[in-house]
């Protein structure tokens, strides 16, 4: 059952994300409303920084590059452009919200483009997807019995937040 509306999950995603950044050790500056352009939200530390772009969810999944989808081009050819539109800087800081009860924090994955396009490639058996899940299980089609899944690498972590800031500019 959604608890919230997409507007209610876009600030509160926002907030948690900003709240963990700053648990790891960050200066978060953070942007004026839920869907900025490019990013929500900067995280700094030690004179590096990330640009996050903060997508929240309460369904198990993130629905990142359906209007890439046209007639014609492949779900890879999609994530190809999606990823030349967001630029390799760009971090994704995804919030999970499903099953979690008010008062309890939600589930919180940080990814590189580069990192989400791959795992966005691979998804229902190396097929593709226009969507990004935390943990799926196709019934039928190309991916039935597969799983796609988030890494565990992904989880905020302080030493997750350090490991991207390494790759950063």
């Amino acid at each position: 059952m959604k608890q919230m509306t997409a507007f209610h999950v876009a600030v509160a995603a926002e907030a948690f994300a900003a709240g963990v950044l700053a648990q790891a050790g960050c200066d978060v500056l953070v942007q004026y409303g839920a869907n900025q352009p490019e990013y929500d939200l900067v995280a700094s530390k030690g004179g590096k920084y990330l640009k996050v772009s903060v997508k929240g969810s309460q369904d198990g999944g993130w629905g990142l590059i359906q209007s890439y989808k046209k007639s014609g081009n492949s779900y890879h050819d999609a994530v190809d452009a999606w990823a030349a539109d967001h630029g390799p800087e760009v971090t994704f800081c995804f919030v999970q919200f499903e099953g979690v009860a008010l008062g309890e924090c939600p589930r919180i994955y940080l990814a590189h483009v580069a990192d989400v396009a791959a795992l966005l490639k691979a998804s229902r058996r190396g097929g593709g997807n226009t969507i990004l899940y935390e943990n799926y299980t196709y019934k039928k089609g190309l991916g039935a019995n597969t799983t796609d899944r988030l890494p565990d690498t992904w989880k905020a972590s302080r030493d997750r937040v350090h490991e991207l800031l390494q790759l950063s500019v």
